[in-house]
C-alpha cells in the first residue's frame, strides 16, 4: 500500500509506541487514507486503533457484540454504561443490525502523542472496558459464566 509521508510517519510512530508499551500489534488493514490495526497486551487488554489521513488524532476502539435477545438487558444497563464511558473520557457508538454492537472509543491527538500520553490514555481506556464488562456481567474466558 502506498501511503503519504505523513501517514507513514504516523503509522510508524503509533506502532513503535504500542510495542514500547508491551502491546502486540497485528492484522493491519486500510487504504491509502487510513490504517487499522488490532492490539493486545500481555494482560489481555485488546482493541483496535485507527489512523485516518484527514484526522489529527489516533482513535482507539473496543467493540462489544451482543445477540439481539439481550436488548432489554442492555437497555436496563445503558445509562450505567454511558456514565462509565463518560467517567473515563471515552465516547460510544451503538448499532443494531444482526447483533447489537456497543463500541467504546478514546482518542489522542497526534500533536500530544508520546509514550506517557498513550500509556495514560490506554490505562483509562482499559479501565473503562473493564468497568463496562463488569456492568454487563461479562466474565473472563477463564470463568464459566456470561451474560
Amino acid at each position: 500500500m502506498k501511503y503519504s509521508k505523513l501517514m507513514r510517519e504516523r503509522i510508524q510512530r503509533v506502532n513503535v509506541l504500542f510495542k514500547e508499551l508491551g502491546y502486540e500489534v497485528f492484522d493491519n488493514s486500510g487504504d491509502e487514507a487510513s490504517y487499522i490495526a488490532g492490539f493486545e497486551g500481555g494482560d489481555g487488554a485488546a482493541g483496535e486503533f485507527y489512523i485516518d489521513m484527514d484526522n489529527k488524532f489516533l482513535e482507539i476502539a473496543y467493540t462489544f457484540a451482543f445477540p439481539p435477545e439481550t436488548s432489554e438487558f442492555l437497555q436496563r444497563r445503558l445509562v450505567e454504561m454511558l456514565k462509565i464511558c463518560y467517567e473515563f473520557g471515552c465516547y460510544i457508538n451503538i448499532s443494531k443490525e444482526e447483533e447489537i454492537s456497543f463500541s467504546v472509543f478514546s482518542k489522542i491527538y497526534f500533536a500530544g502523542l508520546n509514550f506517557y500520553s498513550l500509556k495514560e490514555t490506554l490505562k483509562d481506556f482499559n479501565l473503562c472496558i473493564g468497568a463496562v464488562k463488569e456492568a454487563v456481567d461479562i466474565h473472563n474466558e477463564n470463568e464459566d459464566q456470561e451474560i
